[in-house]
């Protein structure tokens, strides 16, 4: 047994005491989701942070995540390697960004533990660095043609299609490709259109404007509350606006600790996103959280949360956490909500309001894990109204002891009456539809 998996065990066996003190100290709460959250004082856990994370099994033959009455699920593709993200193309062609989070060099004994835990969990390790193409050519919704779009790449995330150009959000940059869909194969090294620092939260979402003119990028946090410096976070933590024609970049909104995906509500214009809150005050304390995007605006991090309540472990800055705007809906503690789509009424049986589909990747710093699963919140003139509903489920074992999945993005299928979903840990793309 090595040194770090002996080390992430005894981490994981102190912060179970840990855990069970706290739940003797009635310190363990339901979930925090809504408009207006119930969201606990905050609980910071010092030196000894939860650490308590599944074993990454993947599935049996056979065996299926669970899905709401009236919805059926298949693989649309199996057998990938660690799928995040998803892009439809015009022709109805898929392109799936593979890629994984690499091994930083630790700094302390907590993030020798931190690392072999999440290698246990599938969740760190070489990075394919690639996009594959599927195409479903019959429209049987199983792929049944798959192609090495592009290789090469530095932990590729987002993708976009625009006038000719395939985008991809690299950790390091924005890249764009010459490109028609209906091809299976890009070559040549493409243009730079910006370059942002990477590790950290090292996804790089991409979703262009309804004019084609821009794309907004979304780039998290180094760390978790800015504990490398300031100065290591200039230029993260929020989302961008690319100009293509100029080439020019802007932050369109900050204080935003990791915004993963991102999507537009049709009636408003409104751009929203997810966002993963800060660890180490409580495993509901902040909750992640679903929000529109203001031009300009500010949303707490690292010097506060939900709001305006500060974090103490911060050093404060006043002005800035009196500009803070408060998120639109809390997604409970932890959740880690990447994945993002708007899907309309309609789209799936069952689902008869237009609403945000939210992939919730799994927590991996609470006492009771949360997320796992793929949920719609619905939404009425432009705001979210009501509680989420499950579409998809059965990711995680009862006992939380292994996962068979995590689900990542999501995006409506080709045919316009179906979900796309990215399972990194299954290695398959998830196809939810009308049951038959």
């Amino acid at each position: 047994m090595s040194f770090d998996t002996v080390l992430a065990r005894v981490v994981a066996w102190v912060g179970a005491g840990a855990l069970h003190w706290r739940r003797l100290q009635g310190t363990v709460r339901t979930q925090a989701v809504g408009s207006a959250p119930e969201i606990p004082a905050e609980r910071p856990q010092g030196s000894i942070p939860t650490l308590k994370m599944p074993t990454a099994q993947g599935w049996a033959a056979g065996q299926l995540p669970s899905a709401a009455p009236g919805l059926a699920v298949n693989a649309f593709a199996a057998g990938l390697k660690h799928p995040r993200w998803i892009q439809v193309l015009p022709n109805g062609d898929v392109t799936v960004a593979e890629a994984l989070q690499s091994a930083g060099q630790p700094r302390t004994l907590f993030d020798h533990a931190m690392a072999a835990t999440m290698k246990r969990a599938a969740a760190l390790g070489d990075s394919p660095n690639r996009i594959t193409l599927l195409r479903d050519a019959n429209g049987d919704g199983t792929a049944e043609e798959r192609f090495t779009l592009l290789e090469g790449q530095r932990q590729p995330f987002g993708m976009a299609w625009l006038d000719g150009h395939f985008y991809v959000g690299n950790t390091d940059g924005v890249m764009a490709f010459a490109f028609t869909p209906g091809a299976t194969r890009i070559s040549g090294e493409g243009r730079r259109l910006a370059t942002f620092k990477p590790r950290g939260h090292w996804t790089r979402s991409l979703l262009p404007s309804a004019d084609g003119q821009r794309l907004y990028v979304g780039v998290g946090s180094l760390s978790n509350i800015a504990e490398h410096g300031f100065e290591a976070e200039e230029g993260r933590a929020c989302i961008y606006e690319l100009d293509l024609a100029s080439g020019t970049s802007r932050i369109f909104a900050s204080g935003l600790r990791n915004p993963v995906g991102l999507a537009w509500e049709p009636g408003s214009g409104a751009l929203w996103t997810v966002v993963n809150e800060r660890d180490g005050l409580g495993d509901e304390t902040p909750p992640d959280y679903l929000t529109s995007v203001r031009d300009g605006g500010f949303y707490g991090w690292p010097y506060c949360y939900w709001g305006q309540t500060v974090d103490d472990r911060v050093p404060q800055d006043a002005a800035k956490v009196a500009s803070a705007l408060q998120p639109d809906y809390a997604l409970g503690g932890h959740t880690a909500s990447l994945g993002l789509c708007w899907m309309p009424a309609g789209t799936l049986p069952g689902f008869d309001q237009d609403g945000m589909v939210i992939g919730q990747h799994g927590s991996w710093n609470r006492s009771t894990l949360s997320g796992y699963r793929v949920v719609f919140v619905p939404f009425a003139q432009g705001r979210p109204a009501g509680t989420p509903r499950d579409i998809l489920w059965g990711f995680l074992a009862p006992d939380e002891s292994v996962s068979y999945g995590r689900p990542v993005g999501v995006a409506i299928g080709p045919d316009g009456r179906s979900l796309l979903v990215a399972d990194d840990v299954g290695d398959v793309i998830w196809r939810v539809s009308a049951a038959r």
